[in-house]
């Protein structure tokens, strides 16, 4: 696959500050960031060879509209959309892709939150009855909803795979207060959302939240609730004990899986009919959520 058909973003709005697996940032001043979602798609913490054309604007999108949704339970680092002053310096594309976020001092830390037993939750399960040291009930099957929501944080990886650990663990890593304000935000964010999108018939499985400091305060940070950061699942579709039809990019790992691709780089080529779904699938996790 020709790297011009995945390319990182260029633009003359500011320096490269970081390029993550999906998104590409520029830093514009001391305090403020331009943050691009391209069209790149990962899965297994790897970015696959193809993108789905058209996702990053979606997930540019569906994270604007979870931010003020959810600005009353935490702050967040979205500032504004792009300018007409800065259409001087990014194009019409890149600016339906961006946004203008405040800086902030990342926490290296997943955030993530199981309402349903699926993916590696569901394998762990399988193999000792818990998740991230949490001891679950017996006889739980796949996609089984959860009694209540459980916190299950993983490591922050700019390259390679992240790792499920225990609140213990996180606990030591960046101390005991803050992974409590933490945990009890992630779950609060998550609880609100979830009964938001059962109104919209669309359950959300689990979910990945980020944060940072911005000024001594903990901040929601990166994408929020989008299909790259969470499982969607059609709540008329929903069917435990079995994989489920998922709005988000299930759809890339399920395939996946068929391949005898050993999750790691490079990706085999993803199949135009699997990308063309996929992108409707975001496309209509968006229209669902925001109508």
């Amino acid at each position: 696959m020709s790297d011009s058909i995945n390319p990182v973003i260029k633009t003359n709005l500011g320096n490269m500050w970081h390029q993550g697996k999906v998104r590409d940032t520029y830093e514009i001043d001391d305090n403020h960031l331009l943050m691009i979602s391209s069209d790149r798609i990962s899965a297994f913490d790897v970015v696959l060879n193809d993108p789905i054309p058209g996702k990053g604007i979606i997930l540019t999108e569906l994270s604007k509209f979870w931010f003020h949704k959810l600005s009353n339970i935490v702050n967040n680092h979205y500032e504004r959309d792009p300018n007409q002053n800065d259409r001087e310096n990014i194009s019409v594309d890149e600016i339906s892709r961006g946004i203008i976020v405040k800086k902030a001092e990342r926490i290296d830390i997943e955030c993530v939150v199981r309402g349903y037993l699926a993916g590696s939750g569901w394998k762990e399960y399988q193999d000792n009855q818990s998740v991230c040291g949490i001891k679950l009930e017996e006889g739980l099957t796949n996609s089984s909803k959860l009694t209540e929501p459980i916190f299950t944080p993983s490591t922050k990886e700019d390259e390679g795979h992240d790792e499920n650990i225990s609140f213990e663990v996180m606990s030591d890593m960046i101390g005991k207060d803050l992974s409590e304000q933490l945990k009890d935000i992630s779950l609060n964010l998550y609880k609100t959302a979830s009964e938001y999108a059962l109104t919209k018939n669309i359950i959300i499985a689990d979910t990945k939240f980020e944060f940072g400091i911005i000024n001594e305060k903990i901040t929601l940070i990166d994408e929020v609730l989008t299909p790259d950061s969470s499982r969607f699942w059609d709540i008329d579709d929903y069917q435990p004990g079995k994989s489920q039809d998922s709005y988000d990019k299930q759809i890339v790992r399920d395939w996946l899986e068929t391949t005898e691709w050993d999750k790691e780089p490079p990706s085999p080529d993803l199949p135009e009919e699997i990308m063309n779904k996929t992108y409707e699938r975001y496309k209509s996790a968006l229209e669902k959520l925001t109508s």
